[in-house]
């Protein structure tokens, strides 16, 4: 594999850990809003008691992202800077505003429930302006003005492609979310906020596997290259279609003999990732070798060799270093029961 190679794949598993995690995070913070006032299924509670301790781990990855892409693919930075000026500042504007919001939403007294809505309703806008990203990679998007790259904004936003992807996230964001809230709510022994979290996910299920199908169906007319590329890849996609079958199915298996709930939400939420991750790498090998089509390869905006095998040591090293604390973040808020059964 050439270096190229190591270092798109890294960059993109990066994206794939961070969209899911996002995912979670920011459909909880609508959940969270949503369910603010059903408190005999204490589902809020569920909610923020993920929350709490999860979105400030989730932006490393965003973090590590860009870092990524600034240094293995430097020759990519100024299109995408460029372009991504606009729809880059209002993300960073909304993540600031989430952010400050999650810090203060439990200790502002008499502003909480403007503090939720607040968190709630940008966790929702974040995704969709996040995947806008990948339409405009895939090519259409992008004029020049006076010599100088611009993005069509508003042939984006009007755009089937567009529309799909946006559409996409916000399903996917509902979908991952509470399907992970419902594991969550099984493990914390509320059976109530646990019926509420399935049905959710059975609803939102279909309706994300059926975008994702317009979706692909969209590319064909804005975006024919990458369209047949991913037909190439036509096994790796029934094989994620089998798997969002087999997790989606799990929501409605015996829920063991020590329990009395229907469904395994933690097979769900299991085969749901790998469905999501072999689309992902379906996706992604599809785009190569372009990182901006038609002018951006992976090839043209690579770094030097030198420079790479450095930046590799280094974030060999960084992920020895963060492991463990990973690994004690989990063990402490995911698996704790003491944690999750708090009142």
């Amino acid at each position: 594999m050439s270096n190229e190679l190591i270092a798109i794949a890294m960059l993109w598993l990066f994206v794939f850990v961070y969209s899911v995690a996002a995912s979670i995070d920011f459909g909880t913070g609508f959940w969270s809003m949503i369910y603010r006032n059903h408190e005999q299924s204490r589902a809020t509670n569920i909610a923020n008691r993920y929350l709490s301790p999860s979105w400030e781990v989730t932006n490393v990855f965003i973090v590590l992202i860009v870092i990524g892409l600034v240094c293995f693919f430097p020759g990519a930075t100024f299109t995408l800077g460029t372009v991504l000026l606009i729809p880059g500042s209002l993300i960073l504007l909304l993540l600031s505003i989430r952010s400050a919001f999650l810090v203060y939403s439990h200790s502002v007294e008499g502003y909480e429930k403007q503090l939720t809505i607040v968190s709630g309703i940008s966790g929702l806008l974040i995704p969709a302006l996040l995947i806008l990203v990948l339409p405009i990679t895939q090519g259409g998007f992008i004029g020049m003005e006076k010599g100088h790259e611009e993005l069509l904004l508003g042939k984006l936003l009007t755009s089937v492609s567009g529309l799909s992807f946006a559409a996409f996230a916000i399903s996917s964001t509902f979908f991952l979310s509470s399907l992970l809230l419902a594991d969550y709510s099984r493990v914390a022994n509320e059976p109530e906020a646990y019926q509420l979290y399935r049905r959710d996910a059975i609803l939102n299920g279909p309706l994300s596997f059926f975008i994702a199908l317009a979706l692909v169906a969209s590319m064909k007319g804005e975006a024919p290259w990458l369209y047949t590329n991913l037909l190439g890849e036509l096994n790796v996609l029934l094989v994620s279609a089998a798997a969002f079958f087999i997790g989606y199915t799990a929501l409605w298996w015996p829920g063991g003999p020590r329990s009395k709930l229907l469904g395994r939400p933690r097979i769900a939420v299991v085969c749901i990732v790998i469905q999501y991750l072999l689309a992902s790498y379906a996706y992604g090998k599809a785009h190569l070798p372009y990182i901006v089509y038609p002018h951006v390869t992976i090839e043209s905006a690579f770094t030097h060799p030198n420079t790479f095998r450095a930046l590799f040591v280094s974030y060999i090293v960084g992920f020895a270093l963060l492991t463990p604390g990973f690994i004690f973040f989990w063990r402490m808020f995911m698996k704790d029961k003491r944690y999750l059964r708090q009142s």
